[in-house]
């Protein structure tokens, strides 16, 4: 998810942020990795269809199709980051 996450960022995720509405084409989504549902990954929702989502990282060397993840049943959405706490220099909003 490079340049807006980096390997070691720790998150604030809103299990909640989804409940009145469903994710959005530019949402951050935290997610169960429907290759390898034991793992959590965060992905920009890149498109919303009939048949799920689909995700992308932010990288802009995985910008091609090759990079994205779907469809994605809306289920599998964990939550939405929305504050990152760890490393300190980088505590913000994202």
């Amino acid at each position: 998810m490079e340049p807006t996450l980096r390997d070691g960022d720790w998150l604030l995720v809103d299990p909640a942020a989804h409940a009145q509405r469903a994710p959005k084409m530019g949402d951050l989504v935290v997610a169960r990795d429907p290759r390898a549902p034991e793992r959590l990954i965060v992905k920009r929702v890149a498109g919303v269809a009939a048949d799920g989502l689909r995700l992308a990282g932010d990288h802009p060397a995985h910008a091609d199709d090759a990079g994205l993840i779907g469809p994605l049943d809306p289920t599998l959405v964990i939550g939405q980051p929305w504050l990152r706490y760890w490393p300190p220099r980088r505590i913000g909003r994202v």
